[in-house]
């Protein structure tokens, strides 16, 4: 629940940053702050010679974990809710679960498969009831935010299917510590370009200082003791309720609103993850033994 509350209040914390820095020089001070932050906790477990080791490795990732879905989501929010953002987020697994089918031959059982088609379903209700192409005042259209946000799903599901394959057995913190340097190194040329020109105020920069910190370099680890301690169908099970938490916040704080239709379509798609996970089956239907 802790790791939840957390990873939610991160899009509060990015619409935040993302008004006065922009969506590129956010996701930039993100993963600089998470490296920063990071980089003294790998040197202090000694895995400094395993980070030079895989370098390459944790750079694909950072690029494909961090660097390009950051960026995704923030564009994302300067057009969409935050809870709209973190309902699509939910769509993760059902990415993670297609690609390693694809690529890693991964074939899931009957009842996962039905999980990965309820999920876009749901996926696609949402889009169809929030996505509009037409150009608001700003030059921006949801259209585009939902689909930054479902690129970034995608992303992120080829970095799990990639780790899986590539990164087996290298410790979680040489990956997490890895990843964000190598999305700060990436984005940093965007960052410096991007940079806005008037001074951001500081409850900007306190919003990416959390980002990065709590929302980033914390939730890593947090969430890499979740997955020694409880098993990674455990640890994922965070994905479900994190919309719950970034809703409330949106809604609390921000002042957006919330209508059945989006949560209709959020049951749908949690629905479909928890099938598509093997965290829940159908139940299965055949002759009663003899």
């Amino acid at each position: 629940m802790l790791l939840a509350a957390i990873w939610g209040a991160s899009f509060l914390f990015m619409r935040i940053g993302t008004v006065a820095f922009g969506p590129v020089a956010t996701a930039g001070l993100r993963v600089s702050i998470a490296a920063l932050f990071l980089v003294p906790i790998l040197l202090a477990r000694g895995h400094a010679a395993s980070l030079r080791e895989h370098w390459k490795l944790v750079l694909v990732v950072g690029v494909t974990n961090s660097a390009i879905p950051f960026v995704c989501f923030t564009y994302a929010l300067q057009s969409i809710t935050v809870g709209l953002s973190s309902l699509i987020n939910a769509t993760v697994p059902l990415f993670g679960a297609a690609i390693a089918w694809a690529w890693l031959k991964d074939r899931p059982s009957n009842s996962r498969i039905v999980g990965l088609v309820i999920g876009f379903v749901g996926v696609g209700m949402l889009a169809w009831d929030k996505a509009s192409f037409r150009p608001d005042a700003s030059g921006l259209s949801s259209g585009w935010g939902v689909m930054a946000c479902l690129f970034a799903c995608l992303c992120y599901g080829i970095s799990a299917s990639f780790t899986k394959r590539y990164m087996a057995g290298l410790p979680s913190l040489v990956s997490a510590t890895g990843s964000q340097l190598g999305a700060a190194l990436a984005l940093l040329p965007l960052t410096v370009a991007f940079w806005p020109a008037q001074a951001a105020p500081l409850h900007a920069w306190a919003a990416v200082v959390a980002l990065g910190v709590v929302c980033t370099g914390l939730a890593y680890i947090l969430f890499f003791r979740l997955i020694e301690r409880a098993g990674p169908a455990k640890a994922l099970s965070v994905t479900f309720a994190i919309p719950v938490f970034a809703i409330v916040y949106g809604v609390v704080l921000l002042g957006e609103a919330v209508t059945p239709w989006m949560l209709v379509c959020g049951l749908v798609i949690v629905l479909g993850t928890t099938l598509s996970t093997g965290m829940w089956s159908l139940p299965r239907v055949g002759r009663p033994p003899a």
